[in-house]
């Protein structure tokens, strides 16, 4: 796809994350000139930031986001494997383990990129300031957008500059992608409708990350990856990262949390569903000192069940749909939300347009929220109607993961669900089903849960 400005118009986007920095690509394809505003100072080498918390801790690319970044910025991954990043396959080049099983190995064909957030977020960045008609503004404030009085379509939208007096520029559209912390709800009661309706889940869970020193042959795998259990409601995942680094963050739920002193972050790993990730810590040298993160209630905010909206008012990113990150879907989810804002900006503007396109990104979140939302209602704490339908599904994925392993190909179609690159039903097939339903078949290749496995399933 053409990294190219449109005929006309002015688009403003709040917030620039990767919310907001692929909201800018898409929209760079329309509209003459997009303003790109984040109330941060933007650091011009790369690293975290204040307003971003949350890229201090591992941060997964599922192979579907993976996809959809390469489509929209073509030679991406090579550029950040030129910068230390890596590009495994899902399968053969990550240990998984769900229900305390280790899942069977093999080449599934789901390319992974391995990269840290700041590292993704400063490249998309510099990729889309190239932009013809892209201006990014950083320590600047969006204080609230403007639309006319009769008709209600975006105006422009009012701006706080550091060391400067409010200013109003004008705009034909508004995007709010000012992720978790946005102020949707105020804006739109200041321009008279009302907030969307939100499904929202707390999973209780709090993460604590430190990074490591990665040297060549100290590891069986390239990342690791431990699913909590309703059992064991404790995981963690090892990614390997530019720099020669490994980011290792463990997560706890419902008051089991891991600790951040040095010795009780390491006490937590080994008190994890399988022995692996804490045997891995026990041989790295640690860089950094563990740092703690409380997760935020999950939200669905459910724009496509509103009658009125603001002509030219969109929302994407995590403003849209917050996930609870330890299923790794946030940034993939905001590529298909890209993919959605394409399609429906390829067929035109106006309210029709903003209808289309909430209908869409609803489509394109629903997937991975049903998943991270059937996961987490396996654990008694957390609170959610649990379906029969949820129930069952549970049980599925639970005895699939026995079945993955010792087969491969069932292995395959989990991951290749998981990555969001085909849909939930893929676990259904009819080759799938029967082996699942057969059940493991033991043998010398049989792996059995090194500690004693119970519901642990990523809610597919």
């Amino acid at each position: 796809m053409p990294e190219s400005s449109g005929p006309g118009g002015h688009a403003v986007v709040a917030g620039a994350g990767i919310g907001g920095l692929l909201a800018a690509r898409v929209l760079s394809e329309t509209y003459e000139r997009v303003t790109l505003v984040d109330r941060d100072a933007l650091p011009q080498g790369g690293g975290p930031r204040r307003g971003v918390p949350q890229s201090r801790h591992a941060h997964g690319l599922l192979s579907r986001g993976f996809e959809v970044l390469e489509e929209f910025f073509p030679g991406l991954g090579d550029d950040l494997v030129g910068q230390g990043a890596l590009v495994r396959d899902a399968q053969a080049d990550v240990r998984w383990f769900n229900d305390g099983h280790r899942m069977s190995g093999g080449d599934s064909a789901l390319p992974c990129l391995m990269v840290s957030r700041p590292a993704l977020e400063t490249y998309l960045r510099t990729r889309v300031a190239a932009l013809d008609g892209v201006e990014i503004q950083d320590r600047c404030e969006v204080l609230e957008p403007v639309a006319e009085k009769a008709g209600g379509r975006i105006t422009g939208v009012r701006l706080l500059r550091v060391n400067a007096e409010p200013q109003t520029v004008a705009a034909d559209l508004f995007v709010d992608a000012t992720g978790r912390s946005n102020r949707g709800v105020a804006w739109l009661a200041g321009l008279g409708y009302e907030a969307a309706p939100e499904d929202r889940v707390d999973s209780k869970v709090v993460y604590v990350s430190r990074e490591y020193r990665r040297r060549p042959g100290e590891a069986a795998a390239d990342a690791y990856l431990v699913g909590a259990s309703a059992s064991v409601p404790r995981g963690g995942v090892a990614l390997s990262a530019e720099g020669g680094r490994w980011l290792v963050t463990l997560f706890g739920m419902n008051g089991d949390v891991p600790p951040v002193d040095p010795a009780g972050f390491h006490r937590f790993a080994e008190r994890l569903p399988v022995p692996e990730l804490h045997e891995l810590l026990e041989r790295l040298e640690p860089l950094t000192e563990p740092l703690a993160m409380r997760i935020p209630v999950s939200v669905r905010r459910r724009y496509e069940r509103i009658d009125r909206m603001p002509a030219g008012y969109l929302v994407f990113g995590d403003a849209l749909c917050q996930f609870n990150p330890s299923y790794g879907q946030g940034m993939t989810a905001a590529a298909l939300q890209a993919v959605a804002l394409r399609d429906c900006l390829a067929r035109g503007s106006g309210p029709a347009a903003v209808r289309e396109y909430f209908r869409r990104a609803a489509q394109a979140v629903s997937v991975p929220w049903d998943m991270s939302v059937g996961g987490d209602l396996r654990f008694p704490f957390v609170e959610g109607r649990r379906t029969l339908r949820v129930r069952l599904l549970n049980r599925y994925v639970a005895r699939l993961h026995r079945v993955a392993a010792v087969d491969p190909e069932v292995a395959r179609a989990f991951l290749t669900v998981a990555n969001l690159s085909s849909p939930p039903q893929g676990l259904f097939a009819p080759k799938v089903l029967r082996r699942v339903l057969r059940g493991p078949s033991g043998g010398a290749g049989a792996r059995a849960a090194v500690r004693p496995p119970s519901a642990q399933a990523t809610g597919a």
